[in-house]
């Protein structure tokens, strides 16, 4: 489409005159374009000069879409030689400058579009001023084994960083540009790297100056070269490598956020992606720094001091505001959008965005900020930067401040297309209002929120507040003065809790078990919905406050955007542990698993208190987790054994997950009932430096297996592992070679090692000898046993479980008659005699039922009880680590399992438990009695 057609808007002739005089400067204009360019040239003398110079080339220029007129620029930019680079980089700029701003004035193209449209021209003026210039140092010599054809192409490894706006893609209309040059030591001799370097300086320098310096044709892009490290001390190009020697060492917050932007833009681009590469740990850190937080808000309040634009009281003052670092100004939504994205971006790659918008589109997408806001903030930060391109497109300023005088603001009104100046200025208020009340709310810190705690608190609340001083976490200086700025806020909110004693008396619990505060309560402070999900879970699961005690630093996870997000799914879990691990070495892989895992786990754990799970997904959870962690370590296993003994013989081995793991049914304090079994492949001995027999070599592995998940480090424990349900249990080998696991099974196994077999789940290790152990489950199974046997075996076992003294009761629903585990080994014992390998015990009783074993409705009342019961299992270990007590878990405790179990309250739900077992028993016990045909 051509320019004409597509035009939605027009500036309001300022001086008619100009634009009068600006039509006698263009020819053979069709009637749309003419109210654009008498608008534009009335209201900007800048733009009006440019059309009286290039009014013959514009003419034409105008007959084509503006997206072939700037790429022809570009291209033809690229072409120019080193003696007419000078006039030839200015002459299109005064070009580009008059396309870019009639496609913005009239409508053509929208803001991004814009600045992408006069970035890519920036980049091209740099990519084209670098090469010449390296070129020539290249063909006088000064820069060793580098030829001019060579420098013309790569520019011999040196490369200009686009920093800032220029990054982003987000130039603004009379922008600087902000570059960093650097140069690639690794293509130069350690005798030849100064001299290159010096070469590399020169070229910088005659860059820069092509682009600065103001000649009688104007000038190209001011260019800045000051964000380079160190720059009082530095030359203008220096190595990668002291670069990068410099941000490991002495980088600075102001820096990280710099680097958000940064961009290979000219030059050795590929050096420069893989120097960026190497930055990631710098700019995007692992584990939340709060301190970066606080450096942010000091960096907001120097500028605002250093440029005199602090805010008074009331409304803001438009004449002279400035609207990129003033209150409301765009500099407040890319601080609001930068400092998020380096809190969490570290954990979230995508968020990882150069653009502002496109920035916080990420973060809302993640649940960082409120969608509504990030609308909000995207939609004001577009019209700042109209009013922004308004003010420097009027005489080509480089100023962000509004008019002081009456007529100024009438010509900006007019500018913007607006003739009701006060209209123009009551909407131009409004909108930085709007800004500074959305962004306002992040910069306010936290202790002003909470500062008001209760006026009073009980004597037993006030004895549990006077131990705390004496707390690990309060033994420092700087821990205890952020505290004191928290306390008030924690107190109050506790005072809102159904029972505030039980909850400050968790909460106590939780400070307590605390080793260090700083770190913690800096997250607090600068996030108070922590301080909200805190109080929730000290107010309604005691257990789950422990836990986070010991492992506080999950509460990063609760600030990742995607703590909140639907649960990923398995195989995205082993993506991303297996992502997390690759680089490192055995220990931090232990290390860096548990960590992972326990952020993991307590997200499961916040999901079901907060009702967004029911305990059966929470089930399903907590089994991915396991299933992922020992997907992922099993090989780092496997991996350091062979290091010492040579590779895993044959198909090696595979983990099997048995219990509540094979079935799926985990929770939250589950240990791992596992076996392994292997397969050598006729392999004797091992080819290593240390060579092993395929019984040792396995054994090995599975032993340190057993280490790697259950051994405290100073990242915690995994799980606790226990392999009595290997063949022959205590007594047989830790490992197992799959010919004896078959043989075992078909020819010695007792039937509760069959019954267990019904859960069992080959989980990790090489596919082919997974499903062959899957096979012989399977084929086990399916043999159909015989009832005669199973019943009187089941019944025995009962009786064994029952004689150890595990008798259950009202809220222990696991053991005793008619309780959990009393359901699933009768479930098992119907999966044998069916010959059906189904796992899930609802499927297991149906085939009971199938057979004629239970009675329909015997399988209806042991599936609703089995479902219950793992509800209250699955919730009450969420809330304690110990016995399952009413009256230790507290009002909140009680009310949240009656919410699971959909009861209307404990007493309810005690005698809804009771009357459940009572009916699962007598069931139980007629089908133990009962006799089978064969």
């Amino acid at each position: 489409m051509s320019f004409a057609s597509r035009i939605t808007r027009h500036p309001i002739p300022y001086a008619p005159e100009r634009g009068a005089e600006a039509l006698a400067h263009l020819h053979h204009l069709p009637p749309e374009l003419r109210p654009l360019i008498e608008g534009t040239a009335g209201c900007s003398p800048y733009l009006a000069g440019l059309m009286a110079k290039e009014g013959h080339w514009l003419s034409h220029a105008l007959d084509e879409p503006p997206e072939d007129t700037i790429a022809a620029l570009i291209k033809e930019a690229g072409e120019l030689t080193l003696k007419d680079l000078n006039p030839g980089l200015r002459q299109f700029k005064r070009r580009a400058a008059l396309i870019v701003a009639l496609a913005d004035l009239g409508g053509v193209w929208g803001l991004s579009t814009v600045t992408q449209a006069w970035t890519d021209f920036a980049d091209a003026c740099v990519e084209v001023a670098l090469h010449t210039h390296v070129a020539n140092e290249a063909r006088r010599g000064k820069i060793p084994g580098v030829t001019e054809e060579e420098a013309l192409k790569d520019a011999g490894g040196m490369v200009a960083l686009a920093m800032g706006k220029m990054g982003a893609g987000e130039l603004n209309y009379s922008s600087d540009i902000d570059l960093i040059c650097l140069f690639d030591e690794t293509r130069f001799d350690d005798a030849d790297e100064m001299e290159a370097r010096a070469g590399f300086i020169r070229a910088t320098r005659r860059m820069a100056a092509t682009l600065s310096e103001t000649t009688a044709e104007g000038y190209v892009f001011r260019t800045d070269l000051r964000l380079r490290p160190d720059a009082s001390v530095t030359p203008v190009c220096i190595s990668m490598a002291a670069a990068e020697r410099y941000y490991e060492a002495e980088g600075r917050s102001w820096e990280r956020s710099a680097y958000i932007k940064a961009r290979a833009a000219a030059g050795d681009v590929a050096a420069g992606e893989r120097f960026l590469d190497t930055l990631t740990p710098f700019v995007w850190r692992r584990h939340l720094d709060f301190a970066m937080v606080q450096d942010t808000m000091d960096m907001r309040r120097r500028i605002r001091e250093h440029k005199g634009l602090h805010r008074g009281t009331g409304d803001i003052v438009l004449e002279g505001h400035n609207m990129k670092l003033g209150a409301g100004g765009i500099r407040e939504i890319e601080f609001f959008a930068q400092t998020r994205q380096l809190v969490a971006g570290g954990r979230d790659d995508s968020l990882r965005q150069r653009r502002t918008v496109k920035a916080l589109q990420a973060l809302a997408r993640a649940g960082w900020i409120d969608r509504g806001a990030a609308s909000d903030l995207a939609e004001l930060y577009a019209q700042h930067r109209e009013i922004e391109h308004r003010l420097q497109m009027i005489d080509d300023a480089q100023t962000h401040a509004l008019p002081k005088s009456a007529e100024g603001f009438d010509r900006l009104a007019r500018f913007c297309g607006e003739g009701d100046t006060q209209a123009f200025r009551k909407a131009l208020s409004e909108r930085l209002e709007r800004t500074e009340r959305i962004c306002g709310e992040f910069f306010a810190p936290m202790g002003s929120e909470v500062a008001e705690g209760p006026s009073d608190i009980s004597e037993e609340a006030a004895e549990i507040v006077a131990r705390w001083p004496g707390y690990a976490a309060l033994r420092s200086v700087r821990g205890q003065e952020i505290f004191e700025r928290l306390k008030p806020g924690f107190l109050a909110r506790f005072e809102k809790a159904a029972k505030p004693l039980e909850a400050l008396q968790n909460f106590d619990g939780f400070l307590r078990g605390l080793p260090a505060g700083v770190q913690l309560f800096s997250l607090f402070e600068a996030n108070p919905q922590l301080v909200d999900l805190i109080v929730d879970i000290c107010a309604t699961a005691p257990g789950l406050s422990r836990y986070l005690s010991r492992h506080s630093a999950v509460l990063d996870a609760v600030l990742d955007g995607r703590f909140f997000a639907p649960w990923p799914g398995r195989d995205a879990l082993v993506a991303d542990l297996q992502e997390a691990l690759n680089g490192l070495d055995y220990e931090d892989r232990l290390d860096e698993t548990r960590r992972w895992q326990k952020e993991w786990h307590f997200r499961t754990g916040v999901h079901q208190l907060r009702g967004m799970i029911d305990a059966e997904t929470a089930g399903a959870h907590y089994t991915d987790l396991a299933d992922a962690v020992l997907i992922a370590l099993w090989p780092a296993v496997c991996e350091d054994i062979a290091r010492r003994h040579g590779p895993a013989p044959g198909r090696g081995g595979a983990v099997v997950a048995m219990g509540s793991l094979g079935s799926g049914r985990m929770t939250a304090a589950s240990d791992l009932d596992l076996i392994v079994i292997y397969d050598a492949g006729g392999v004797e001995m091992t080819e290593g430096r240390r060579p092993l027999d395929p019984r040792g070599w396995f054994a090995k592995a599975t032993k340190a297996l057993v280490t790697a998940l259950s051994a405290p480090t100073a990242a915690g424990k995994l799980y606790d592992v226990d392999m009595r349900l290997r063949p022959s249990g205590r007594q047989g080998p830790v490992a197992t070679a799959l010919s004896a696991f078959e043989r075992y099974q078909r020819e010695e196994a007792w039937t509760w090692e069959h019954m267990a077999l019904t859960r069992a789940r080959a989980l990790a290790g090489e596919a082919t000898l997974l499903a062959d152990i899957e096979a012989i489950r399977c084929a086990v199974i399916e043999a159909k046993a015989d009832p005669a046997k199973v019943i009187p075996d089941a019944a025995e076992m009962r009786d064994r479980l029952a004689a150890a003294g595990r008798s259950g009761g009202t809220w222990a629903v696991k053991e005793g008659p008619g309780g959990l585990q009393d359901i699933e080994l009768v479930a098992q014992a119907a999966a044998l005699i069916a010959g059906v390998p189904l796992r899930p015990v609802s499927e297991q009783i149906k085939a009971g039922a199938a057979i004629g074993w239970l009675g329909r409705d015997e399988a209806e009342t042991l599936c609703a009880a089995h479902k219950l019961f793992a509800t209250i299992n699955q919730s009450g270990r969420l809330l304690t680590d110990e016995a399952l007590d009413p009256e230790a878990i507290g009002l909140g405790g009680r009310r949240f399992l009656s919410e699971q179990a959909d009861q209307a309250d404990a007493e309810t739900l005690a005698d809804v438990l009771d009357k459940t077992r009572a009916e699962a028993r007598s069931v139980i016990e007629a089908a133990l009695t009962r006799r089978m045909n064969t």
